[in-house]
This record gives C-alpha cells, structure tokens and sequence, in this order.
C-alpha cells in the first residue's frame, strides 16, 4: 500500500485483516524501526497476514477482497490471492473465447454441410457440453474437482460432439447417395461409423483418463472432465442423431458416390504410396524438425506472474519483487517435532538452515502448539524458480535430531514434480496398452496399433516443440499478450499430450477402419488401393472435423492465462499437424512401404479377432427397391 509505516491507512489496512475469522496473524512494521515490510524509498508498506490452518481460504480471499476494495490504494496479493485470482480469470477468459469460438463453429460447419445437416452437429455439441456438466455437479458433490476441467469439457465437449456428427451425417448421406432408404441407411450407419464412434470416444476417454494414475488434483480432476465428455459426446451423438436421420431423412441431403479414382485425397494417397522412401522421410524430417526445440524443455510453474498486470495479486507480486528486496524470495516453513522445552536443539537446526546455499534468512524458531515448533525460510529466488527447487532439497536434507516437514509453495510444487515423475512410467503403460487394444480391436493387426502409437508420438513431440518454439522462448508475447515464463507448465503439458494422443489415435481410428473396409470388400484391388480408397472417403470430413476441433481449442489462446493458452494452442496445432500432414502423407506412404505386413497378426490373435474384433466392413444392404408406377 503506498503508505509510510506510522500513516493511519497501514493501521487500518491492519484493523481489517485482523476482524477476519480466516485470519490467524498480522504483523506490521514498528515505526522508525527498519523492516522488510518497508520498501526502499519509504513511501510504500507491506502488511503481511498469515491465514489460520483450518481457514477456509477461497471465502476467506474473497471476505478480504471485499472488505479491502473499500480501501483506498490497498492492494491484496499473496499466493492463495493469486490462485483464486487465476482461477476466477480462467472462467472469465472460458467465458469469453468461447462466444467468440461458437460463431465461427457455426459458419465452418454450414461451409463443411450447408443447409439443415448442418444445425445436427452443432445441437449435438451443445447438449453434450449441458450434459457433462450436469453429471460434474454429481462429481463435485464427492470430489473437489478444478474449475479448469470446465474449459477442457467446453472445448474438448464441442469440437469431439461436432466430429462424431460429421463422422455419423457423412456416412448416412453416403449411403442414402448410394440408394439405401432411410431405414436401412440409418441401419448401416449405425452398424457402421457408429461402432467407430463407440471405439474413438473410448480411444480419447482412455487417454485422459490416464491423468488420473497421477495424484495431483488438477489433473485428477482433467481426467474425470476429459474422459466424460468425450463419452457423453459420443452417447449424444449415437442416441439423438438417429432420431433425427429418421425424422428428417432425405433432407439431410444425399452425396452421391463420384469416380474414386479422381478424388484428390486419392491422387495424394496414390503419389504418397508411389514414392514411399520420399514421402516418409520428407515428412518424418519437416515433423523432427518442428518437434527438435522439445530437446530443451523447461519446467515452470504458475504464479501470480501468468495474471494480467491490473490483477491485485500480480500488482503485489511485481511492487514485492521490485521495492522490497527483503521479501522477493519464496517462504518455506519449517515445522519441527520437538518437546517444548527443546528450544536450544531447535535453534540449532535453524542456524544450519542459514547456512543452506539459496537461502536468504531464517526466523526464529517459534512455539505452533504443544510439541510442535515453526521455522520460517525465505529463499533467494521465487517461488517457482529452478533454483528454489534445489533449495527445498538442500533444506530437507539438514540434519535434525527431530522430525522436520518442510512445507510451502516451492515445497508443495516440489511434491508435485516427484509424484509426476514416480506415476509417469504407469501413466504411458495405460496409454500405449489402451491404445493398442482400441486398436486392435478396430483392425486385428498388431502392426498398425504399433504404427499409430509411433505416429502419435511424432505428433506429441512436435506439439511439445512448437509449445517451446512458442511459448518457453517468449515469441509472439505482443500478438498473444503473454508473458514467457521461460517454461512449460508441467501438469497443462500432461494435459495436452493426454488430449493429443487420444485426438491422433481417434482421427487414426477413422480412417484405418474405412481402409479395411476398402481391403474387406474388394481383396483382389491390393493394398494400396484399398489405402488411397480409405484415404479418399476420409480425408474430406477428417480434415474438416480437425479444422472445427482446433478452432474449438484454439480459442484458449484468447486466454489471458498463459498455461491454458499453452494448453489449446499446442493441442489444435497438434490436430491440424496430424490431419493434414501425418494422415495425408505418412499414413500412406507407411502403408506402401510394409504393404501387407501391415495386417499381420499371430494365428491365436486372428482367431481371437474373428470373435470379438469389430470393423466397418461387412456386405451392405441391397438398395431399396423403385416404387412400382
């Protein structure tokens, strides 16, 4: 506050913090005295509050916010102030980027449709996203979940809704132009695209899901947003749409069946598959390259610094670093288990804490309760500085002859790398086997589900490396008003490669699926027919569901927090990379080059399939019949 220690305001500003419940203790400087809650010039003083245990700090914040506001030139900050104030700027910014996403959905999809097949995927969504809502607040009530599972389930909810409906419209068009009635194009839709459909939402769900192997509330809490819609998403989609095909049925439009052979997605397949050495290290080098800044990823964290510069706890954060020298550092607390007459042994430790390399000062050793004892650190880098990290290790590694926590932001955020790293192993077993079953399931190859998990991860290592290129080394801060935190942020990052990997395996799914279709229904053509036909049935709507999907998550970059714009930037490029140059252009020139290897499997693994393996393919209904004049 711009107050000098004896001014009237600092008691005031004191008199409010201390009528709060929340509020366990407030120090103030003593006039005349010097103190780190004095800035450098005097003119400016820091009333510190520390919150009690078994506050309740978002109302707390909030009683503070309120009753602070009434004060002139008083600002709130602090790291409880900063998280509540990034998760309130969160839901604003979702807010915000979505009514600006959802008209240019509705324009892509009348560009992708026309006329009233159009209106289908864009009711779809919608509902989808009303309905995974509903079922969070039956989560909520058992689980805490993060508000920014919202953000994932509004994008995530609309941009997969919107492609199970153009998969579905698509394909019952296709077969209405193929002289199927209404029933029985319903009948092979739903036989068809629509067990596709089951299979790619639980590909996606899979995928998010296994966010939850970690144990880091965030992204437990992505995990249950991310796998519900996706599934919600796709029973929307297989329960209302039908409904509607029957109800509208002819006008819907039909897409009569052209000449394969002069699709352009053909003719790509076909150049792709004649030159398969070429095509695959052309676009296996233009994807190392984009994904080589992956090579040096940096971890950081979030504090009030991702804030826009007008929030209060930004405002304090900047004003702390730049006039109170004494308080730039972050604030570990030490708690000690000892007897309350071990004040010398405490002591003790506390002097060789002062001693750690990074640390800047250490209280003195104060009472917490009975058997418990309070050490307050102040390290000499922020909160999420790589430096500070290190300084919690050599913290906790000081001898004790007591038992000794060391807690605080750097030490929580800490934590949270060593869980990571501990569960990472489990995490990428649950996703290449999810992802290698769904796949399977889907072709009775074991070839291709190892394909397409090296595919995916082309893709997410490419993602990985623009995010850096993007956003750890600071480029487009003035375009995208942002401010580099010279890292990526752990836990968004996790996010992304979950929503990624399952986005690729889902576009995977779709288009492997219609070249065995092509395979089944006309062995004697060869392989590489059957590709550029699958290639050629799928590239168009593929394209298009990737274009509205990144426009769906390509709104967080409208964000003012810079982790969720790291979040669907990185996620919509990865989309727009794997349609239009993985599946275009890797896809079939891998084909080409393992040719029927592709469809290998071992002789109990077809056997197996046979019974439960499930595909596109299978003889379609006769047309129906001319009415009689």
């Amino acid at each position: 506050m711009p107050a000098s220690p004896g001014d009237p305001a600092v008691a005031r500003a004191a008199a409010v913090l201390r009528a709060d419940p929340g509020v366990a203790h407030v120090a103030t400087p003593s006039v005349g005295e010097p103190s780190a809650l004095v800035s450098q010039d005097g003119r400016s003083t820091l009333v510190a509050a520390t919150l009690g245990a078994d506050a309740d700090r978002e109302a707390t914040v909030e009683r503070l916010e309120d009753a602070v506001a009434r004060l002139d030139g008083v600002k709130l900050g602090g790291p409880d102030v900063g998280q509540i104030q990034v998760n309130r700027q969160a839901a604003e910014d979702l807010a915000g980027s979505e009514l600006l996403a959802f008209p240019v959905l509705v324009v892509l999809t009348f560009l992708v449709f026309r006329g009233v097949a159009a209106l289908l995927p864009l009711a779809v969504g919608v509902l989808a996203v009303l309905s995974t809502f509903a079922l969070l607040r039956l989560f909520d009530v058992v689980y805490d979940l993060s508000p920014f599972c919202l953000n994932l389930v509004i994008a995530a909810g609309l941009g997969l809704a919107i492609d199970y409906s153009l998969f579905l419209v698509s394909r019952f068009r296709e077969e209405l132009g193929a002289g199927l009635d209404v029933p029985q194009a319903v009948h092979r839709t739903m036989a068809t695209a629509g067990r596709t459909v089951v299979f790619s939402a639980l590909t996606v769900a899979s995928a998010i899901a296994c966010l939850y192997a970690f144990p880091v509330p965030f992204l437990q809490s992505m995990a249950i947003g991310g796998a519900l819609v996706s599934l919600v998403a796709a029973g929307v989609a297989l329960t209302l749409l039908p409904a509607l095909f029957v109800l509208l049925g002819a006008r819907l439009g039909k897409v009569r069946p052209g000449p394969v052979r002069e699709g352009r997605w053909y003719r790509i397949a076909h150049w792709s598959m004649r030159r398969p050495i070429l095509a695959t290290v052309a676009t296996g080098a233009v994807v190392l390259l984009i994904a080589s800044p992956a090579l040096r990823t940096e971890w950081a964290g979030v504090d009030a610094s991702v804030l826009p510069e007008a929030k209060s706890a930004r405002v304090v954060a900047d004003r702390t670093t730049e006039d109170f020298p004494g308080l730039a550092g972050a604030t570990l607390t030490a708690a000690v288990r000892a007897p309350d007459d071990a004040g010398p042994s405490v002591a003790a430790y506390a002097g060789r804490v002062r001693g750690v390399p990074g640390v800047a000062a250490v209280g003195e050793p104060r009472r917490a309760g009975p058997g418990l004892w309070r050490v307050g650190v102040r390290t000499t880098g922020s909160m999420i500085a790589p430096s500070t990290l290190e300084t919690v290790a050599r913290v906790r590694a000081v001898p004790s002859e007591h038992r000794v926590l060391v807690g605080g932001g750097p030490a929580a955020l800490t934590d949270q790398r060593a869980a990571v790293s501990d569960r990472l192993p489990i995490a990428i077993g649950l996703l290449a086997v999810s992802t290698l079953l769904i796949l399977w399931l889907m072709t009775g190859s074991v070839v291709l589900p190892v394909k397409a998990l090296l595919m995916n991860l082309l893709t997410t290592a490419a993602a990985t490396g623009a995010l850096v290129w993007v956003f750890q080394d600071g480029r487009f801060e003035g375009l995208l008003d942002y401010r580099s935190q010279g890292g990526i942020e752990q836990t968004d990052f996790l996010v992304m490669v979950a929503v990624v990997f399952g986005l690729s395996t889902d576009y995977g799914v779709f288009v492997l699926t219609r070249i065995k279709e092509a395979r089944d229904a006309d062995p004697g053509a060869g392989d590489r027919e059957a590709v550029a036909v699958g290639i050629q049935r799928t590239g168009g709507i593929v394209t298009a569901a990737a274009a509205l999907l990144a426009v769906a998550l390509g709104a967080f970059l409208l964000s003012n927090v810079v982790f969720l714009q790291e979040l669907g930037g990185g996620a919509a490029f990865a989309v727009l990379l794997d349609a239009l140059l993985i599946r275009t252009f890797l896809v079939p020139s891998l084909m080409a080059l393992l040719g029927a290897r592709n469809w290998w499997s071992p002789a109990p693994l077809r056997r197996l399939h046979d019974r439960i393996g499930i595909s596109e393919g299978g003889p379609p209904p006769r047309p129906a019949a001319a009415p009689a004049d």
